[in-house]
């Protein structure tokens, strides 16, 4: 093999190497946004203003919606109090990992599950709340009879709040 060949091929697996982590990267994103899109479940931890994550970390129905996690909660839960007083950051693990209440939050699963901060926003918005609960009605269609009407009424007397997690990072 000639010099130039050998630098030449030298330079190629060295490019290669460069970018791996780089289109590793990519398809980790491409595979968190494919997980968000079918995934039941997020599990939510508001961050406090030290960054260190709230004892709050349970799962939640979620829809995956303009690139963000939208939720419908109880006003009086962390999630919606925590932004409210100014405390929107939030660390989002994607996937089923099992209910937070109960034996199976002794092993906090959901740990290694895929994650990603975000930035959460309480949301005014009744086409929002109408396409959330669309995505409910197709999501969790054997539950939502129970809840649907619920929402609404919660949402309009205040009882309920609409959030909006937008990851730090485009995903």
């Amino acid at each position: 093999m000639k010099r130039r060949q050998l630098i030449a091929r030298a330079l190629v697996w060295l490019g290669a190497a460069a970018a791996w982590p780089l289109l590793a990267l990519r398809a980790e994103a491409s595979s968190l946004r494919e997980q968000l899109a079918r995934s039941p479940y997020v599990y939510v931890s508001p961050l406090r203003s030290d960054g260190s994550e709230s004892r709050c970390h349970a799962e939640v129905w979620f829809a995956w919606l303009d690139e963000s996690v939208v939720m419908i909660v109880s006003s009086d839960r962390w999630k919606a109090r925590a932004i409210g007083r100014g405390l929107a950051k939030a660390r989002i693990w994607v996937g089923d990992q099992g209910r937070w209440k109960g034996l199976l939050s002794l092993n906090e699963r959901f740990r290694s599950a895929p994650s990603f901060d975000a930035i959460g926003e309480q949301v005014a918005d009744e086409a929002l709340l109408d396409r959330l609960l669309a995505a409910y009605e197709a999501k969790y269609p054997e539950e939502i009879g129970k809840w649907r009407d619920k929402m609404r009424r919660g949402y309009a007397d205040r009882s309920r709040v609409l959030v909006r997690y937008r990851p730090e990072q485009p995903l």
